[in-house]
């Protein structure tokens, strides 16, 4: 079983063990992938840069943990 996503994982990781979490968060405005090169640094650091606060960093990873958890 893969260990839950967490705030503090890098998107490239996230990318590559959950090939979902591309799309799901570019439906969420967090493009991760641009011009075919991956955005490198943490969920948080993407999702802050995306103006998110604490509040909505932690429904993002909560979400992505039940969907990865559907996926499986």
């Amino acid at each position: 079983m893969k260990p839950g996503i967490n705030r503090q994982m890098l998107v490239e990781d996230l990318i590559r063990e959950y090939p979902f979490a591309s799309r799901f968060l570019s439906d969420r405005g967090l493009q991760c992938i641009i011009c075919g090169e991956p955005v490198w640094g943490t969920l948080e650091e993407l999702a802050l840069d995306k103006n998110y606060n604490e509040q909505q960093i932690n429904e993002l990873v909560s979400d992505l943990n039940q969907a990865a958890s559907a996926s499986q």
